[in-house]
């Protein structure tokens, strides 16, 4: 007489626990605002063809100008970098160095923009931000967890229409391919929270 009172206990118990099982969630952000404006401590290569011998690779200084070859100082810090190589081109016409030069500018990077990941990973700290950074990959770039992380409770804050905006994210279920894994874009603030034991 015991045993179906048993059996019956473990199938409410299996029944509790399959229900109680966390599902996924999905991470609920605003969409990454891309920010490509040139800021202070940037890195980018400015090439004008035809002129190879010419330096090619530019950091933005603190007042947010370059010297350049040719044109001399230029403030070039919030310009996107299709404005820069147009001023540059331009430029070089009007001082009548080069009658119509092609110019290109590409980004290597981004250090006046930045992400921090903070709380419990190995390198806690500001991050420049890359193309395509994820917070996988910034969880690497600060070292990964620590052996104290809770990976289940990844705090992003996010500014969004001048409000901050967070949410929690399971870095497991990215790495479980549950859920996608989050892009990031400047500002982003990241923190992991710790393990309760």
């Amino acid at each position: 007489m015991r045993r179906p009172g048993r059996w019956l206990a473990a199938l409410l118990a299996l029944a509790i626990s399959a229900c109680s099982s966390r599902q996924p969630e999905p991470v609920n952000l605003p969409p990454p605002v891309e920010a490509t404006t040139i800021g202070v401590g940037d890195v980018f290569e400015l090439r004008i063809v035809g002129e190879d011998k010419l330096p090619s690779t530019f950091t933005v200084a603190p007042d947010g100008t370059v010297d350049f070859p040719y044109v001399k100082r230029l403030k070039v810090a919030g310009l996107e970098p299709q404005e820069l190589a147009e001023l540059v081109r331009a430029k070089l016409m009007e001082g009548q160095i080069l009658t119509d030069p092609s110019v290109s500018v590409s980004i290597r990077e981004y250090n006046s923009k930045r992400v921090e990941v903070l709380g419990e990973v190995q390198k806690p700290g500001s991050l420049p931000l890359q193309p395509g950074m994820t917070l996988l990959r910034a969880i690497s770039m600060a070292g990964g967890f620590n052996s104290i992380a809770n990976k289940d409770r990844v705090t992003i804050r996010r500014k969004s229409q001048g409000k901050t905006v967070f949410a929690v994210v399971s870095v497991e279920d990215i790495i479980d391919n549950k859920i996608p894994d989050v892009p990031l874009q400047a500002g982003d603030s990241i923190n992991v929270a710790q393990r309760v034991f």
